[in-house]
């Protein structure tokens, strides 16, 4: 089972220190990076990077890349400032991306969370991804919501009533 352990890379001294003091549970730098080499360990959700160690996290690129854990820029993981993304993923933060088709597929919760805690969540996501509407969209922007546990059938959701609510 993946723990739920975050590991900034950035090089050792101050900011090892702001990840740490940030509350990463796993700091490191080479150490990490051979680790994950040569123990395929991917004991981790989410990878932070500084921009001067990308040289040798690019290495693991064809490791951390398909299951989504490669640091990267525009999400937020490549940063000198480790201590606010360590904080950002701490407290939850979720990314999402759309597919070629217009598709978000994102995990709203797990099977563990309330039915209270679940509905926020969905709420928080929708209204999201209504504000990343691009201002040259136009018309309905959601044409469907399907929630659904991972191995089991969809419900279907009305996108004007979730919106409302």
């Amino acid at each position: 089972m993946k723990s739920r352990g975050w590991i900034p890379l950035p090089k050792k001294g101050e900011k090892a220190r702001e990840a740490q003091e940030a509350g990463a549970d796993v700091v490191g730098a080479e150490d990490i990076v051979k680790k994950i080499q040569d123990e395929s360990w991917l004991e981790f959700d989410t990878a932070i990077a500084t921009p001067d160690m990308m040289g040798q996290v690019g290495r693991l690129g064809k490791v951390l890349g398909p299951r989504g854990l490669m640091p990267n820029p525009k999400v937020g993981t490549v940063t000198f400032d480790v201590a606010k993304a360590v904080r950002e993923v701490k407290a939850g933060k979720v990314e999402f991306r759309v597919d070629k088709a217009g598709i978000v597929h994102v995990a709203i919760g797990k099977r563990s969370f309330g039915s209270g805690k679940l509905e926020e969540n969905a709420q928080a996501l929708i209204t999201s991804l209504l504000r990343a509407k691009p201002a040259a969209a136009k018309g309905q922007y959601v044409q469907g919501i399907a929630v659904t546990t991972t191995m089991g059938p969809a419900v279907y959701v009305d996108p004007l009533t979730a919106r409302a609510s």
